[in-house]
């Protein structure tokens, strides 16, 4: 009897013992965030984002600020802390691109490409995806093919990159001729990236994803549209055109947005922002919030005497900031992120 007592004991301590050490094991995975290891190679199955199994995601993270204001939190330090701290899965390396706009990308594309290619490569090395920016709000065609060939025939065979090829078409342009300029840029991309996401702008500052949706573009595999919204301005009528766009079959990813005024100031509405997180989250729609940077405003997530290379306590992070790292750590970490892993 103690001897059958003693080996049912040994049994039970032999399968807590190996319980425990599967435990650590997928602790520890899961502390090593690398998104991109988790996820692969992404691809575009109707509407959703997936991963290189097929499985529908959703990417969480920010955006820098342009590059040609905030160059100095373009490097790989910031990358890497935001990955690690934040938990973001993707970020988004914003490039000004206008005319007579000093250091952005037509007037000096040497000191462009410097800050854009730091936080690529560190992004790669960190292992999590970099959306690619075109951050204009005008047509330059033959520039941006040129920029994108360069950045697919350098980086297209990681699959880290994201491609975002214009991004907020003004209420001046209309969907015909962005749909136009979007096929000749992706063209350009595809000659040498085959696989790679792209994601095209919508009209009116990427207000109206649903215009889009009754025209979408054709012949071209793993395409998104984008959709922006500043929660203190955009609100149920912007949820709507949403739904309608999803309606039709739309992929869209969210690449810019934020809880205050569509200015990027103002008020901070937290309640409408939290409506707009859950209603992606629901729809498995990708969000992006903007931004890293420290201008005087509500939408800049670092106070002026936060450091340019992560590292920040709650102390220099503002309340936009605050609340962005909250809702991405909580959704990037909740345990079907880590479904893979097991």
């Amino acid at each position: 009897m103690k001897n059958s007592i003693s080996s049912t004991l040994f049994a039970i301590l032999l399968l807590f013992c190996s319980n425990c050490k599967q435990n650590e094991s997928i602790q520890e995975q899961g502390s090593k965030w690398n998104p991109v290891q988790i996820h692969g190679q992404l691809q575009v199955r109707g509407r959703y984002l997936c991963n290189e199994k097929g499985d529908t995601i959703s990417l969480r993270g920010v955006s820098f600020g342009w590059h040609n204001l905030w160059p100095r939190f373009y490097n790989e330090k910031t990358v890497s802390w935001l990955k690690n701290d934040w938990k973001c899965s993707v970020l988004r390396a914003a490039m000004g691109a206008y005319d007579g706009v000093e250091d952005g990308y037509l007037v000096n594309p040497e000191f462009a490409l410097d800050c854009v290619e730091k936080v690529i490569k560190a992004g790669i090395k960190e292992d999590i995806y970099i959306i690619i920016d075109w951050h204009a709000h005008d047509f330059y065609p033959q520039q941006a093919k040129k920029f994108f060939a360069s950045m697919a025939r350098k980086y297209g065979k990681n699959p880290h990159i994201i491609y975002e090829i214009f991004n907020e078409p003004t209420h001046d342009h209309f969907w015909p001729e962005i749909k136009e300029y979007a096929e000749d840029v992706i063209a350009e991309i595809r000659k040498y990236d085959p696989n790679n996401i792209i994601i095209v702008g919508t009209p009116s500052w990427d207000q109206h994803v649903n215009i889009a949706a009754e025209d979408p573009i054709k012949g071209f595999d793993n395409i998104m549209y984008s959709f922006h919204f500043y929660a203190a301005s955009h609100k149920d009528e912007h949820r709507e055109r949403v739904k309608k766009a999803l309606e039709k079959d739309l992929p869209i990813f969210v690449t810019e947005s934020a809880g205050m005024e569509h200015t990027g100031d103002g008020v901070l509405n937290i309640e409408e922002w939290t409506k707009w997180i859950h209603f992606l989250e629901k729809e498995s729609i990708s969000w992006v919030n903007w931004s890293i940077s420290n201008k005087n405003e509500t939408c800049s997530m670092i106070l002026p005497r936060g450091s340019y290379e992560g590292g920040w306590d709650t102390e220099v992070i503002k309340p936009a900031g605050r609340k962005s790292r909250e809702f991405i750590r909580f959704y990037n970490t909740t345990d079907k992120v880590y479904e893979n892993l097991r």
